[in-house]
């Protein structure tokens, strides 16, 4: 999943926010989400983490909104 991350903060211009999905009730530690969310930070780029069925949903709303937005989704 590394690669993917590094990839999304090497493009400052392509999104604003990136949506991480996994399976519902399933916590990723801090450990994981800090320094990815850091190294995004830093290029202006936001990480919300949430169960899947929602990033779905606020990926859809984001989208409506025309902004710039990213959904990595694992299976619920």
């Amino acid at each position: 999943m590394q690669p993917i991350f590094d990839e999304l903060a090497a493009r400052a211009d392509g999104v604003e926010i990136v949506l991480l999905g996994w399976n519902k009730g399933v916590a990723l530690p801090p450990a994981v989400l800090a320094p990815l969310r850091a190294k995004l930070k830093a290029r202006g780029v936001s990480l919300d983490g949430m169960d899947t069925g929602a990033a779905c949903r606020t990926f859809n709303l984001l989208v409506g909104e025309s902004r710039r937005v990213a959904a990595l989704l694992m299976p619920a």
